[in-house]
């Protein structure tokens, strides 16, 4: 098991244990703002051009409680702290000025950084040809997260990342887009590259476009002023060690694309409405429903390092199946194990009173960024073809890990939990 993983898991102890004070007075700043001399794209959603970046990260409501305001985004985010920040490169796409942008959610826009000159582009950095269409770089301000979840936040700023990609997924497929994920990018010479300090690190990317390969563009020599995207920050050495540990990877393709077979304004509505339950009725969902599921989430990622994860379901509540641990169309164990769920998400209702609840879990820690961005993706699916359906989903994040892997007979890292129902 990977060092930082084994580091960061919760026990029945360590949570009871552990010092874990939050400085609730000075919470760091979502949102990330170029300075004003910078040119600014509004995004008008009834423009399907601009509809297409909107859908990725976008303000969808504002949630207010005392004291403090909430404003929800077509992604998910561990605490609604939304680490997770979409850079893209545009070429060739009309109506929009060849370039380099940092997509604000806060000021529904696009802000231009860089215009491009005809043979420039950051296409080296991500070692492919001439990208006609866009270029996705998505990066991580891991004080966000850091500030409330210690030293976990780095798994929580990849699940945030994937889940991230699955809004650019969801875009894709209401577009009739083709995409590929790069996670073997040259992520430390593009944090250089975009002026970023050390609280702010590049994951991934994404080629949502077509690909020249009688063509090389030299590398971009922009300039950028370093922007504060967090206002406070505190360093977490744990976290940074472990982002410098798993930027290598070994790569796998995956070229096959995705098959949704989807009502496509059903779908967009699945997408604004999206939302993280908070309790469950404990209403049984329909076994055809859990299958349509499982068809969803398990469709190929197309990218460049495509990390094997292995779905583990409880089945709690659902009509037509029996009881149990199944995994692959088999159980492993059969029985009433909603309580025995319930406890290993850290003792949260949700796992209990779900209809299904999820662990998903790898192997790969040589692939460790990859593969906990892709449990961040199956997660996002997840969540959208649970609105999609008619019930709801949330993500648990924190769970007994070591007590996971006992009861699932597993020696894998558990990435991710996630539990849908009525």
């Amino acid at each position: 098991m990977l060092a930082y993983h084994a580091q960061t898991v919760h026990s029945y102890r360590s949570v009871r244990t552990k010092s874990h004070s939050i400085d609730w007075d000075h919470p760091p700043q979502q949102f990330k703002i170029y300075p004003e001399t910078f040119t600014r794209i509004p995004l008008d959603k009834k423009n399907p051009d601009h509809r297409f970046f909107y859908l990725i990260g976008g303000i969808t409501a504002q949630k207010s409680y005392p004291g403090v305001t909430y404003a929800l985004r077509t992604n998910p985010s561990a605490g609604a702290l939304y680490p997770t920040e979409v850079y893209v490169q545009i070429r060739d796409v009309e109506g929009f000025k060849d370039g380099i942008y940092h997509l604000s959610p806060r000021e529904t826009s696009l802000v231009l950084l860089y215009p491009l000159s005809e043979h420039e582009g950051v296409e080296s950095f991500l070692h492919v040809k001439k990208i006609k269409g866009f270029v996705f770089l998505f990066s991580a301000l891991y004080y966000r997260s850091s500030w409330k979840y210690k030293d976990r936040a780095f798994r929580y700023c990849l699940h945030d990342t994937g889940h991230m990609i699955g809004t650019l997924e969801a875009s894709c497929t209401l577009s009739a887009a083709a995409y590929h994920l790069l996670y073997g990018i040259d992520k430390k010479a593009l944090n250089k590259l975009f002026g970023f300090g050390k609280e702010e690190f590049f994951l991934s990317a994404a080629i949502v476009g077509e690909e020249d390969e009688s063509f090389t563009y030299k590398e971009v020599s922009m300039r950028l002023p370093y922007v504060n995207g967090t206002g406070t920050f505190e360093v977490n050495e744990c976290v940074e060690k472990a982002y410098d540990e798993t930027c290598e990877l070994i790569l796998h393709a995956q070229t096959t694309l995705p098959l949704f077979d989807l009502d496509k304004e059903r779908f967009t509505q699945a997408i604004w409405k999206r939302r993280s339950i908070r309790d469950f009725m404990q209403k049984p969902i329909a076994k055809d429903e859990f299958l349509e599921v499982m068809e969803f989430i398990t469709q190929p990622i197309p990218s460049d390092c495509d990390v094997g994860i292995e779905i583990y379901a409880i089945i709690n509540r659902v009509e037509g199946m029996w009881q149990g641990v199944w995994k692959e169309g088999v159980y492993l164990q059969s029985g009433d194990f909603t309580r025995k769920a319930g406890y290993l998400c850290l003792e949260q209702a949700l796992g209990a009173e779900s209809g299904v609840t999820f662990f998903l879990v790898g192997h790969d820690e040589q692939n460790y960024q990859a593969m906990v961005q892709k449990a961040g993706i199956i997660g996002h699916r997840l969540y959208l073809i649970s609105t999609y359906l008619g019930f709801g989903c949330s993500g648990i994040g924190a769970y007994y890990d070591e007590e996971v892997m006992t009861f699932l007979q597993s020696d894998g890292m558990v990435l991710y939990s996630l539990a849908i129902g009525h």
